[in-house]
């Protein structure tokens, strides 16, 4: 897939998915769940103060055929009940409402009814369409994990290829990036970068090709490649964006979405089932679209 439409087109064409939504007595998230059922990405069950959503829903003339309402009036409940959708197997994703993060994440984790697999690393994936791009640009990890070493980058990288695998990237290519294309010894994330590309290349990473270290332009552009006169089958050709840090992250990311026009979706991957985790701050575009990947995630994993 090289963009959201076909995403879309994917997701209504697979299996059903049903999502939990943890505190879902918000109108925007109500709007946001009103765009996915109409568009048939998927089916919900709304989790918190039954009255509110459900006057919400009228407000907003939600078909009521595609939403169950779970009331669940207590805040610190209505998280864990979401979860527990999940993990019983009544939904395939869990997406989160009207919530303090660290509440909702707390929920996820827990060991009695949480999704976290054994040893997993928890970490965020975005999806780009940027405007100069032919096909997705994924960044990871924007927004979990602050100062990675290196074998929660090797976790990283696996949780970015489930998702590029499940939009089609068969093999995808990852960069990993630091200032510099060359190892400097005084710069942790050009050294990181080489182990990496070399666990890949003796198939300690699977099912992706890893090189690095790459700056960001040779890792996108050919021309830059080429000009600096880097052989990779990487270089100009990323699918995959593996940053330093979130700092680092978070520049990229917001720099995509503000000065380059970009359209994207983020999850949360290496949990038992895909976790979306949008901001308010995220427009309703792209929380349809974080919903329509995770359930193509789901879906994935599923087969």
């Amino acid at each position: 897939m090289k963009n959201f439409d076909e995403l879309l087109e994917s997701v209504k064409k697979a299996n059903p998915v049903k999502v939990a939504v943890a505190q879902a007595n918000d109108m925007e998230v109500i709007e946001t769940v009103k765009m996915a059922t109409e568009k048939g990405i998927a089916q919900f069950y709304l989790v918190g103060d039954a009255k509110e959503i459900q006057e919400k829903c009228q407000q907003l003339n939600v078909d009521m055929n595609k939403v169950e309402i779970i009331d669940e009036p207590e805040l610190e409940n209505a998280p864990r009940a979401a979860v527990s959708l999940v993990s019983s197997g009544k939904a395939q994703v869990v997406m989160k409402g009207l919530i303090h993060t660290a509440d909702y994440l707390r929920a996820i984790l827990d060991k009695e009814i949480g999704l976290r697999k054994d040893k997993s690393l928890l970490s965020h994936v975005g999806v780009f369409q940027v405007p100069a791009f032919d096909r997705f640009i994924i960044l990871t990890d924007a927004a979990m994990i602050i100062a990675p070493d290196l074998q929660q980058k090797v976790s990283i990288i696996e949780n970015a290829v489930v998702v590029a695998r499940a939009l089609g990237i068969e093999m995808p290519k990852v960069a990993a990036l630091s200032a510099v294309e060359t190892v400097n010894p005084d710069m942790v994330s050009s050294v990181e970068a080489a182990i990496l590309a070399k666990m890949s290349e003796r198939g300690q990473i699977k099912n992706c090709i890893v090189d690095g270290p790459l700056a960001f332009d040779n890792a996108i552009s050919k021309e830059a490649a080429e000009h600096k006169g880097i052989k990779s089958p990487v270089a100009g050709a990323a699918d995959i964006l593996l940053v330093p840090d979130i700092e680092a992250g978070n520049i990229l990311y917001k720099s995509f979405t503000y000065a380059a026009g970009a359209s994207m979706a983020g999850i949360v991957v290496g949990a038992k089932a895909p976790v979306v985790l949008t901001s308010r701050a995220d427009t309703a575009e792209s929380k349809l679209y974080s919903i329509a990947l995770a359930v193509q995630v789901a879906n994935s994993q599923s087969q």
